[in-house]
């Protein structure tokens, strides 16, 4: 016979410092006020798929802007390259790579060899390299 265990509507965090007090339970009058005070301040953007702040609210302080976001990848993206056999990202030796003087072509071929080593993991909800995902046996 099959013992069957009630659902859990939510879990706990599987990683909480002993020491640590587990911060109060909000009542159903606060979820709905935070709830509210993000649908007035948030609209929904089909066409990214996304939440955006509405242009009459100011971002939350220490909230960078899209903008600075962007900066800060492609800066980073322009002084590192990955590394598939270390598996990590390692700063370049060189000077930094101009990303917008890269032909076409040459953003195609990385795009494929990054392809050919690498796999999205759904249920990891990431790029994992080919190497080390390992298959059922059958």
């Amino acid at each position: 016979m099959l013992a069957m265990a009630p659902a859990q509507a939510q879990t706990t965090m599987p990683t909480q410092i002993a020491d640590a007090p587990a911060p109060p339970a909000k009542t159903r009058e606060q979820v709905k006020l935070e709830r509210n005070e993000f649908l007035r301040s948030h609209e929904w953007d089909a066409d990214n798929d996304t939440w955006l702040l509405k242009p009459e609210f100011e971002a939350p302080e220490g909230v960078m802007s899209r903008e600075e976001v962007k900066r800060e990848r492609e800066r980073f993206m322009s002084t590192h390259r990955w590394d598939p056999d270390q598996d990590q990202w390692v700063p370049l030796g060189a000077e930094p790579r101009d990303l917008d003087r890269r032909t076409r072509e040459e953003v195609r071929a990385e795009t494929r060899a990054f392809m050919r080593t690498h796999e999205w993991d759904p249920d990891r909800n990431l790029w994992t390299d080919k190497r080390y995902i390992r298959t059922p046996r059958r």
